[in-house]
Formats: C-alpha cells, structure tokens, sequence
C-alpha cells in the first residue's frame, strides 16, 4: 500500500479528531491506559487547530482517505532537559495510525519519514515520549531502534518514558511516504 504525506489543514481537524477517538477506545481494549484522559471538544480542538494553524502537523493518506497524522513540537520542559541538548533533537507527538491500515508498516514509514527531515534539518535524534505505563508502545519504539533514555515522572503528567533514535537510521530503506504532486508552485528560480 502507498501512503502520501501532506501538512494538515484546518478542514482535516474533525478527522485527526476521528482518528484520536478511533485509537482512545483501541487502547482501552487493549489494557493500556494511554490517553485516557481525554481531551475532548472545544480544548482540543483548540489544540489541534494551533497546531495545525503552526505547520506542525501532518495527515497520511491512501487512496484518498486520511489514515493517520503525525506532529512535532518544541522539546518537552517536563521531559528533556538542558543536558540533552534539546536543540539536536526533532521531536514527535501524536503519531496515530488508523486500525484500518493497522500492521502495514504505516508507523515505520513515518518514522522514517521523520528521521529524514531530521537529518535534512541537522538534528541528530528523532525523539518521542509515551506513557510510562505503555510498555506494549515502549517495545514497538525499541523494536523500531529507539533507545530508552530515562523515564521521567513528574507528577501532573502520565507520559514521561522517553526514547530516541538517530535520524541516520532508516527502518524501511527502499520505501517511503510520498509527497503529493504540487503543480503551480513557484521555486523561486526564474
């Protein structure tokens, strides 16, 4: 299956919403409490739209539908700190892959996807936190080549494992996310 990557607009807001609710109830069924505390309504669509609004924001697509997103933001305070020398990393929130293409290696390719634009930015990790309670998502990061760099437990927030992965490493080498064709754009030359 091909995928295709693209900024997320603002019209896309309602389906990142769809994808986070669709993946709140999977990992409820499957044990984990990851996102449990919802962000729902206006708040997180407030949220997302800021994001979306900042360019920080993605949706993935296959044969015209959205089937995932992913985000990057600034380094987390709570988290990674002035000895992890913040500015060598690119720093990933809400990947969230639809169940529909579950097990097809969406996740990879937009890890991959990140750690190019990582490496192409001159960072040197792609780096990540999940929920400390979340080990199932801990061993699919590893499983991926990120590395455990400490769990941090600060006592407002539930996420706080954190993991990163040189932005050299490629997991799926001969495959990628595909950019949309983009006609009418100007480069600049003339």
């Amino acid at each position: 299956m091909d995928f295709t990557i693209r900024p997320a607009s603002i019209s896309d807001i309602p389906r990142l919403m769809t994808l986070r609710a669709e993946a709140e109830t999977w990992l409820a069924s499957i044990g984990t409490d990851q996102w449990s505390d919802t962000e729902t309504g206006a708040r997180a669509m407030a949220k997302w739209r800021q994001t979306v609004e900042n360019g920080l924001s993605w949706v993935i697509s296959t044969n015209g539908k959205v089937v995932g997103t992913v985000s990057r933001g600034a380094a987390d305070s709570d988290f990674w700190h002035r000895e992890d020398n913040p500015e060598t990393g690119f720093y990933l929130y809400k990947l969230i892959t639809a169940r529909s293409v579950a097990g097809q290696g969406l996740g990879s390719l937009t890890l991959d996807w990140a750690c190019r634009i990582a490496a192409l930015e001159g960072r040197e990790w792609v780096r990540i936190d999940c929920w400390r309670t979340n080990s199932g998502l801990q061993q699919y990061y590893e499983s991926l080549g990120f590395s455990h760099v400490r769990t941090e437990a600060p006592s407002h927030r539930k996420s706080g494992w954190l993991a990163q992965r040189p932005s050299s490493l490629l997991t799926n080498p001969g495959r990628s996310l595909a950019l949309p064709q983009l006609s009418g754009i100007r480069t600049g030359a003339a």
